[in-house]
């Protein structure tokens, strides 16, 4: 039968034993972090990252994470490299080989190649007297914290340690290259956070389905092209600039002789509008905060001119949210 109080109390222990260890990894890192990063920074090539098993796994994910901050990356499995994949190494790369012993046998080839080629290699390791860190030009110790398993044979503090220390190679990295949000948007253009980073100028709607008329233009012109254009509003311009919005609100304010009127005496005044190169999201906080559906999106320079709209159909449909 299970007993709830001990599977609780076995995952705090677990959770608790590896934080403690991350706690002694961020006080042992020096200055062979440092010269870790100089070292990527100073390359010409990409970031080749490796290792078996476990380590293999949290290397895959240090690449992928090198590679959509700003660090170009990849992963070379080590028995692969054996087989012809040490040509996917070059004089002006970085590796950085992971392994918690320092002394896991198919990475050999791996090692040899870059001391052959004289290509930097960076080793991450629990012990400094292991082959691989003897063997690197820059040498990152991990501490030596027990496993979370308690016997010391299940790879669970390692391999949480490795993690966080690729994760920190990789924002230490992209803050010293003020990689931007813009950036990380070009490299992840799909999925809910492409979605998050759409600029408002990716979205809108331009050209002739801007709807746009002239202040004089009598209100029976008006109701016309708010009705073609599909967007319930008209935007209202003079001498080419945006000076006021008709909305529904607007026509129900003005009911009695709307007919008569032109698209000066009914629209209001000083609409708020966007850039085109401000993100999707917070378009779709403005119209959230108020009530509104739609926002013109106007030229930010000297001339003001509308180059689009932007409705929040568009924002929901690219899965800003």
């Amino acid at each position: 039968m299970v007993d709830p109080a001990s599977l609780l109390s076995t995952a705090r222990r677990v959770i608790g034993t590896e934080a403690a260890a991350l706690g002694q990894l961020a006080a042992a890192l020096d200055d062979s972090f440092v010269r870790t990063v100089e070292a990527i920074l100073a390359s010409k090539g990409r970031v080749i990252v490796s290792g078996m098993g476990k380590s293999g796994h949290i290397a895959r994910k240090m690449a992928a994470t090198l590679s959509s901050t700003g660090t170009p990356a990849h992963f070379v499995h080590p028995a692969e490299a054996s087989h012809g994949d040490l040509g996917m190494m070059r004089p002006g790369d970085v590796v950085v080989v992971l392994s918690n012993s320092g002394e896991t046998p198919e990475l050999a080839d791996v090692i040899a190649y870059t001391r052959r080629f004289k290509i930097t290699l960076i080793g991450v390791a629990s012990r400094p007297d292991s082959t691989l860190l003897r063997q690197a030009d820059v040498a990152l110790v991990l501490p030596n914290a027990e496993e979370a398993c308690g016997e010391g044979i299940v790879p669970t503090t390692s391999t949480t340690m490795t993690l966080a220390l690729g994760d920190a190679l990789a924002i230490a990295l992209m803050e010293h290259r003020r990689f931007s949000p813009d950036d990380f948007r070009d490299f992840h253009p799909g999925g809910k956070l492409g979605a998050r980073l759409s600029k408002v100028g990716d979205l809108m709607h331009g050209g002739d389905e801007v709807p746009l008329i002239p202040v004089s233009t009598p209100m029976t012109e008006a109701l016309l092209v708010i009705s073609k254009k599909g967007f319930g509003v008209v935007g209202v311009t003079e001498d080419g600039k945006l000076v006021g919005i008709i909305t529904d609100g607007d026509l129900r304010r003005h009911m009695d002789g709307l007919l008569g009127r032109t698209a000066g005496a009914v629209m209001t005044r000083g609409p708020k509008t966007i850039r085109p190169e401000a993100l999707a999201a917070e378009a779709l906080a403005i119209m959230n905060e108020r009530k509104i559906t739609s926002l013109f999106v106007q030229d930010p320079g000297p001339e003001a001119r509308p180059l689009g709209i932007l409705h929040i159909h568009d924002c929901l449909r690219a899965g800003v949210a």
